[in-house]
């Protein structure tokens, strides 16, 4: 999904098949960044420290509420969580999390 924009700033992550591309960070950890996921990858699971908003651009996502496809918009509260997996077509998204998020899970071996 990620080769839909080559001319961003993408970082690979420490999670296979998860790609990041910063559009705006702030010190408190508020972000805004598009998340390019691979078929059946997953971003770690992770609590909401503010709101999150969630445009699927592409492709498609679940998590333990539901799934989400293109053109879908989702609001998560603070304090609420999740794990998303994407789906077989992968899934490009638009996040916007204030006041960043808590991961659940560890990091993979190695880092």
């Amino acid at each position: 999904m990620r080769e839909r924009y080559p001319q961003l700033d993408w970082k690979t992550t420490s999670w296979p098949g998860v790609s990041l591309a910063f559009l705006e960070s702030r010190p408190d950890g508020s972000a805004r960044v598009l998340i390019a996921m691979q078929p059946g990858s997953s971003y770690p699971a992770h609590r909401h420290r503010g709101v999150e908003e969630v445009f699927v651009v592409a492709g498609a996502y679940a998590d333990a509420r539901g799934r989400y496809a293109a053109g879908g918009f989702q609001r998560f509260a603070a304090g609420s969580a999740h794990h998303p997996v994407a789906g077989p077509e992968g899934a490009l998204l638009l996040a916007w999390a204030e006041r960043g998020i808590e991961l659940l899970e560890g990091r993979p071996e190695g880092d």
